[in-house]
């Protein structure tokens, strides 16, 4: 669940600490890192795994909408007199019911119509209390409940999808070691909270164990970077967001730091989020602190064909 809350006030000094500036010339340890024998293996093996990814049943290329419920009894189908409406020809024009009481959701199925959780048909079932989000399936379709702060919705993935299933990749720039960096890791001496916006205009709050800094044509820079379960988590913006690259800015996922606190951050990993390339997503977009003011012409470029927000 998404929690919303009131904007904190950092000081001005930590601010100062952990922006995105230049704080000199000296490189030091910083700069260019040599790459590994299989670097072009790797990252094209980086790219299939996105690909995948994305790809997959109920991923972002697949996401085909989300229903929010009103609270009582909200019905479901393909028919235009639904209250909410599923894609024509995936579902009967009226497939049942699902109820929202006091945060607790309930899904009926009509008569003949057949939905299964975990393969087994159900026609009763409580499909959100409150922690458990089962998955339901009918044919293509699979669905789930998806919080938003105190809204909740009806998450819906199509897996007939041949647009998906054609998927390659998006555009990108060409594979260039150039910008496979040294990077330092900063831990934050004391628990750092930083509040971080949504596409919806939305403020939520984020841990963030330290910064990461790094060298680009002799100017160090630093950024916020968060926790994620493979690495450290980065979100940033740069100039080539203006013409060539989403412009909100992109994601990457690093290397934990090691003991001395150096990791490699690699922009050929840079990769769009959700909502360059899917309406129905809540992004969250770098803060004010990660927005570079340096050119990175590296890692994916801005989606084609692809409708974002």
């Amino acid at each position: 669940m998404t929690t919303i809350v009131k904007k904190q006030i950092i000081p001005a000094y930590i601010t100062l600490l952990c922006g995105l500036m230049i704080i000199g010339c000296g490189t030091d340890d910083l700069g260019k890192a040599p790459v590994p024998e299989n670097y072009v293996e790797s990252i094209n093996e980086w790219k299939e795994y996105r690909i995948g990814v994305l790809t997959g049943p109920t991923n972002w290329l697949r996401l085909d909408g989300i229903y929010w419920l009103e609270e009582g009894e909200n019905s479901f189908g393909s028919g235009d007199n639904r209250d909410l409406t599923l894609p024509e020809g995936t579902i009967p024009e009226y497939a049942g019911t699902f109820t929202l009481e006091d945060g607790m959701i309930t899904m009926r199925v009509a008569e003949g119509v057949i939905i299964t959780h975990e393969g087994e048909p159900v026609e009763d079932m409580i499909i959100f209390n409150g922690e458990n989000r089962p998955h339901l399936e009918h044919g293509s379709l699979e669905w789930f409940v998806d919080t938003r702060g105190e809204r909740h919705g009806i998450r819906l993935y199509n897996k007939d999808n041949p647009k998906a299933d054609a998927f390659e990749g998006f555009p990108a720039y060409p594979l260039d070691p150039e910008w496979h960096l040294i990077a330092k890791f900063t831990p934050n001496t004391d628990s750092l909270s930083v509040m971080v916006d949504n596409v919806l205009g939305e403020e939520l709050e984020r841990d963030s164990p330290g910064n990461i800094e790094f060298s680009i044509d002799g100017n160090r820079y630093s950024v916020i970077a968060f926790e994620a379960n493979s690495g450290l988590f980065i979100m940033f913006a740069d100039e080539t967001n203006r013409t060539e690259t989403y412009h909100a800015g992109r994601y990457m996922i690093i290397p934990f730091p090691d003991k001395d606190g150096q990791t490699i951050i690699d922009f050929n990993k840079a990769y769009n989020p959700p909502c360059a390339f899917n309406t129905f997503t809540t992004c969250q977009l770098p803060p004010p602190q990660n927005r570079l003011e340096v050119a990175i012409p590296a890692g994916e470029k801005r989606p084609v064909d692809w409708k974002g927000i």
